[in-house]
């Protein structure tokens, strides 16, 4: 099982950049891949982004490309989601989540931090 912490959440203008941290502890070497997820009020939960440890392959939501950099530290077994130019639609409860392959699919993580919560105001 890994364990999984986020921080780096807050309260931001619309435009502005927030970066986002995970960091993962117990059992990394298990976890081939790593997930950013993100649920708004009333919701349902949506990929934003995943990285590889190994290659630092990535894979983003249509929705972030452009916006949004994910990365990773090896050596400190922590991943980044850098957000810029955030929108009000960006407000939500982001987590972490550690799998074994780059997927979208939620049901392919299975270990998941509790999340950190950004809000964009206008």
């Amino acid at each position: 099982q890994v364990q999984l912490v986020e921080s780096g959440g807050g309260l931001v203008q619309a435009g502005g950049s927030l970066r986002l941290s995970c960091a993962a502890s117990g059992r990394t070497s298990s976890s081939g891949a790593m997930g950013w997820f993100r649920q708004a009020p009333g919701k349902e939960r949506e990929f934003v982004a995943a990285i590889t440890w190994s290659s630092g392959n990535t894979y983003y939501a249509e929705s972030v490309k452009g916006r949004f950099t994910i990365s990773r530290d090896n050596a400190k077994n922590t991943v980044y989601l850098q957000m810029n130019s955030l929108k009000p639609e960006d407000t939500a409860v982001y987590s972490c989540a550690a799998g074994y392959v780059l997927t979208p699919r939620a049901s392919a993580y299975d270990s998941w931090g509790q999340g950190t919560q950004v809000t964009v105001s206008s």
